[in-house]
């Protein structure tokens, strides 16, 4: 399960905003297309339209890994036979519920300027924090502020690293394509949807559970990773 999941994330708030567009043109000629959001500003690499609403991501050669399938408020992901995984809400503050299939409450990741934490299912214990540095580097940091993993920015996306700068996971962009790649660059996941890098890079951080992956990657692309 935790391969399946490792992923998303996934650029909900856009698409559900295209989707809505995309109605109102039909329904309106002459309608004007409203402002982009803080996703496709910050992230103009995103390439995700409203013509579909779900988000595949497969495995190395090919093979379905799951589907990331949008609600009004949320996210739903589903396996490669359509059964349902986790459930993720969110509120007017951009605030995620992470629930499983029979819609128990497992944790919340809370969304603030340059950063996201992950709480505990009663919102009473911050587990991790994900820090944007002004390099544009990345930094996972537990609730002792003892850092993690470091998300360096490269030429081809990012690397995940160690503190001690073992090399973990890349994440490559290259002709449409989005994946996350082990230390032997072989293809853990990959997605053509036009998902955010840092969204992938999620994925990449085996201390955290299948579900926080998930959510976190989640939150990272509606706030445009900022």
């Amino acid at each position: 399960m935790k391969l399946i999941l490792t992923s998303l994330f996934l650029s909900a708030l856009l698409l559900l905003n295209s989707c809505r567009n995309s109605k109102q043109a039909s329904d309106a000629p002459t309608s004007n297309n409203p402002q982009p959001t803080s996703a496709i500003k910050q992230n103009p690499s995103n390439t995700a339209t409203a013509k579909s609403e779900s988000i595949e991501f497969k495995r190395e050669g090919g093979i379905d890994a799951f589907t990331l399938k949008l609600k009004e408020n949320g996210a739903k992901l589903v396996d490669a036979n359509n059964q349902e995984l986790i459930r993720l809400n969110t509120d007017e503050k951009q605030k995620i519920k992470i629930k499983n299939s029979a819609d128990k409450s497992l944790g919340y990741v809370v969304t603030k300027n340059g950063y996201w934490k992950l709480e505990n299912a009663a919102q009473s214990q911050e587990l991790y924090v994900l820090r944007r540095q002004a390099d544009g580097d990345y930094k996972l940091e537990n609730a002792a502020n003892k850092e993690i993993y470091r998300i360096k920015v490269r030429d081809y996306g990012f690397e995940i690293e160690t503190p001690t700068k073992q090399s973990l996971y890349k994440v490559k962009t290259q002709e449409g394509k989005v994946s996350l790649r082990d230390a032997t660059d072989k293809t853990v996941l990959y997605t053509k949807s036009g998902v955010a890098p840092i969204a992938i890079a999620c994925f990449g951080f085996d201390v955290l559970t299948p579900e926080q992956k998930a959510a976190l990657a989640y939150a990272v692309t509606l706030s445009g990773g900022q």
